[in-house]
């Protein structure tokens, strides 16, 4: 019975002495535990250059049939990678990529009218369109896409465009074509000159508090830029000066009193 229990203890011993050899030596290193490789930025890099590229890295790579276009990279160049350059993976991991098309397809072009230059470029962005030079032409709606064109063109929603192709947009100012004569706003209420000056067809520029005059009260206009007579397009900006005008609510503070001040 000792002679067993010897047996007994030596094979506890040896089995042990067997599992951690498999768990700390033998697993880790078949799994390459602990150890990633850093995926590189494929971008740009042509299929025939691929295979041997990631072979050389311990990875392997497959071509997703959703690809796009790109009129800035050669044809069959990668357009889009994942995992995203930079991450850490296994050795042997599959890395999956979009390529350039060799000629781009067509969409129908957008209708890009009254939006707002942001909201165009999120459109075109989804047709697969390049956003190009904006130009700005006096307009009321400002920021607003006037025109679309496409090789200097103007170019119709629904009109068939490559992918890849650059659209340029003509975009308002906010200001008009319409010339006005500014008016005469000294010596006036802020409230009547804002109502005068909005009521022009013009806007109320920056609004600054000017010192007491005995001769007016708080909340009357003592200067303005540009004058009164002076003609500015239609939209233009007003600057005002005004007795009492408090310049962080905005607002003229009525229950000063220009009395007994001086200049």
């Amino acid at each position: 019975m000792k002679k067993i229990g010897i047996h007994l203890g030596i094979m506890l011993v040896i089995g042990l002495a067997l599992l951690m050899v498999f768990f700390y030596y033998f697993l880790p290193s078949y799994t390459n535990h602990g150890e990633t490789i850093t995926v590189p930025d494929l971008k740009g890099m042509v299929y025939e250059e691929l295979d041997q590229y990631l072979t050389q890295r311990d990875l392997r790579f497959e071509v997703e049939s959703d690809s796009g276009y790109s009129a800035e990279l050669p044809a069959l160049a990668v357009l889009k990678q994942y995992p995203t350059a930079g991450s850490k993976v296994k050795s042997n991991r599959k890395l999956f990529v979009n390529l350039n098309k060799t000629t781009p397809r067509k969409v129908l072009m957008p209708d890009l009218i009254d939006g707002s230059v942001k909201s165009a470029q999120m459109v075109l962005e989804s047709y697969g369109l390049e956003l190009g030079n904006i130009q700005y032409k006096p307009d009321l709606a400002q920021n607003a896409v006037l025109e679309q064109l496409f090789n200097g063109d103007v170019i119709e929603p629904g009109d068939s465009i490559y992918q890849g192709s650059t659209v340029d947009l003509v975009v308002g100012d906010g200001l008009g074509n319409q010339m006005l004569e500014v008016p005469e706003l000294l010596g006036m209420d802020f409230e009547d000159a804002e109502f005068t000056v909005i009521g022009s067809g013009l806007r109320l520029g920056t609004i600054l508090n000017a010192d007491p005059v005995d001769t007016l009260e708080v909340g009357a206009v003592v200067r303005q830029i540009p004058a009164s007579g002076t003609s500015i397009r239609i939209g233009q900006d007003i600057d005002l000066w005004v007795i009492g005008f408090n310049e962080e609510t905005q607002q003229v503070d009525y229950n000063l009193s220009s009395g007994g001040l001086s200049n």
